[in-house]
């Protein structure tokens, strides 16, 4: 596999990683994090929660987790208690950021999340931001966010969408919310959620005028992008302390 960031990791001297969520994006960094040398010594899903244990954690050297809205956050505080990092690519959980991140300080911690570990995505947050700075001001372009996924996701608007809304109206401030529905509402940022099979993820952000639009638009092919950032990640915050972004991994910060 090509691979633009290098890591010391990749071939030798591999960590051993638990998986906390062991479905299709977890399978997939499982064959990613093999092929680039880590053992997984822990894959935890519902048909074997009861192996979700401190004394198995600590036999790892980093989590993964990739589950659902409902459980991530008890699945990285659990990590973190256990004093093994944990790289989280759940969504749907945000209202408790905070709540983890104020926990990974007092544990002396080291945690990252992303709402989308693709490199590709992550250049593209850097795009949406540059292109919303120079649009603001422009007052005669209406702005829509889409994002297209397979049946399958459980939440809509995706986190990758939520993070491109977010950083729209940080830098125009003319936009006030955003809103998963179309809206007549100047100061709404209207995101349009589909689902389709087979759809890995596609999000694209247009500023449209009398005159003419203005689009940028990222694609994933399949679930490779996502689950190689994962452990990327994961080999980043290897035996660092600390609240981490993907920013910091791309030299973006």
């Amino acid at each position: 596999m090509d691979n633009t960031i290098n890591s010391s990791f990749g071939g030798s001297g591999g960590m051993k990683m638990a998986l906390i969520g062991y479905g299709k994006m977890g399978k997939t960094i499982e064959g990613i994090a093999i092929e680039r040398g880590h053992n997984i010594v822990l894959k935890i899903d519902v048909d074997n929660a009861n192996a979700f244990t401190t004394e198995n954690l600590q036999q790892c050297d980093v989590a993964i987790e990739f589950t659902g809205p409902h459980s991530a956050k008890d699945n990285i505080m659990k990590c973190l208690d256990a004093g093994i990092p944990v790289v989280s690519g759940s969504t749907g959980w945000l209202e408790h950021r905070k709540e983890v991140d104020d926990f990974c300080i007092e544990k002396n911690g080291s945690f990252l999340y992303a709402s989308n570990f693709s490199v590709g995505v992550n250049i593209f947050f850097e795009l949406n931001k540059k292109l919303a700075q120079l649009m603001n001001g422009q007052t005669g372009y209406d702005i829509t966010l889409e994002e297209i996924h397979h049946t399958q996701k459980k939440d809509a608007p995706s986190g990758t969408a939520i993070t491109l809304a977010e950083q729209i109206i940080r830098e125009i401030p003319a936009k006030q919310k955003w809103v998963n529905e179309p809206s007549d509402n100047r100061a709404d940022l209207p995101i349009i959620s589909k689902r389709e099979d087979p759809a890995p993820g596609t999000h694209s952000i247009k500023y449209s005028s009398a005159i003419d639009d203005i689009e940028i638009i990222h694609t994933a092919h399949n679930r490779q992008g996502f689950a190689l950032g994962a452990v990327l990640a994961a080999e980043y915050i290897f035996n660092k302390k600390g609240i981490y972004h993907m920013k910091d991994i791309l030299g973006l910060s």
